[in-house]
């Protein structure tokens, strides 16, 4: 990382700047012997009373005093990917919302206020796209009160790691007093290997519909309820795949939802006790393979971030992180 010009550091960013990707470079106050300067690369999202906020590709607020930076500079977007599908967030957002649709959804502006009953976050959050129509502290007051006339918290969904995301946006609501609750990856990956994986598929049904044995297996079903199977069964083209169990419950479940040259998967669950046992790799190149004959060429998921075992599968189909989602809940 250069910042030097013969051999001086030099400070090339201002206010003026804000909303830019920039790299900066401070004192350490780690006290770790010989570090000198910590560096730091995210989005400028504010630079008030000799404070800099740089939101990072995770989601992550950095604020740095304006005394203990010694350089810094606009550095372009993050370069293209190298493998997997081309795709912007213009592009996937809208794709992932159509895949996880609410029962109830209001326009604000160009965002969509979305609620299913409480069933998870996705369905039941502000998805930010565009402008709401009204400074942002009037918009946020319309969300808290659109969701507590339906009992429910407020949450705004928000982006951040990729051109045109949100990091501004995630700083505004911090400052508001939003809470960040949960984080989570969005992936990418080309189609076609999934649908090619050595797995035995031959055991694993599809269906148009989701049943109460797929529900047994599903982990965030333990009520479930006619919203909770409006937004299972919403979609443009939707799949659900089981692979039978000794018992009521399905050894292994998954659900996909085909959108053009998108595929995204979801509720990828295997039996504890069937695990490492290719269930999860077969139930995902079923459903690959049924979105390719359907004319999909690309795939999507979501992954908490502390999902070890889910990311470690992932990494192994050749999915690669696109961008990252949070959730922010009104104090």
């Amino acid at each position: 990382m250069e910042f030097t010009t013969g051999g001086r550091l030099e400070v090339r960013i201002t206010a003026a700047d804000t909303g830019k990707r920039v790299s900066v470079r401070r004192l350490s106050s780690s006290g770790t012997p010989g570090s000198l300067f910590t560096d730091t690369v995210g989005v400028l999202t504010s630079w008030d009373d000799g404070v800099l906020s740089i939101t990072r590709k995770s989601g992550e607020t950095v604020r740095i005093e304006e005394s203990a930076l010694v350089a810094g500079k606009v550095v372009p977007a993050a370069p293209a990917r190298r493998r997997g599908p081309a795709a912007s967030f213009e592009e996937l957002a809208p794709i992932l919302a159509r895949a996880w649709q609410p029962v109830e959804s209001e326009r604000l502006g160009t965002w969509t206020l979305r609620a299913a009953g409480g069933f998870t976050r996705r369905a039941n959050s502000a998805l930010p796209l565009g402008d709401p129509g009204l400074p942002l502290p009037d918009a946020l007051d319309r969300v808290r009160a659109w969701y507590a006339a339906r009992d429910l918290p407020a949450y705004v969904q928000t982006a951040t790691g990729a051109v045109g995301t949100q990091e501004r946006l995630c700083a505004e609501l911090e400052r508001a007093g939003w809470e960040r609750e949960v984080s989570a990856e969005v992936r990418i990956a080309a189609l076609a290997p999934i649908g090619d994986l050595d797995a035995d598929v031959s055991r694993v049904r599809l269906a148009r519909t989701v049943d109460e044995a797929w529900l047994g297996r599903y982990q965030r079903s333990s009520a479930p309820g006619a919203h909770v199977l409006k937004v299972l069964g919403a979609g443009p083209s939707v799949w659900f795949a089981s692979v039978p169990g000794e018992g009521a419950a399905p050894a292994a479940i998954g659900r996909c939802v085909v959108d053009g040259r998108w595929a995204g998967f979801m509720a990828v669950e295997v039996d504890p006790a069937r695990r490492r046992q290719g269930l999860a790799s077969a139930v995902m190149a079923a459903l690959a393979r049924r979105a390719l004959d359907e004319g999909a060429s690309a795939a999507w998921l979501q992954v908490e971030a502390d999902n070890e075992s889910a990311r470690a599968l992932y990494d192994g189909l050749g999915f690669a992180t696109h961008h990252s989602y949070h959730h922010f809940r009104s104090r």
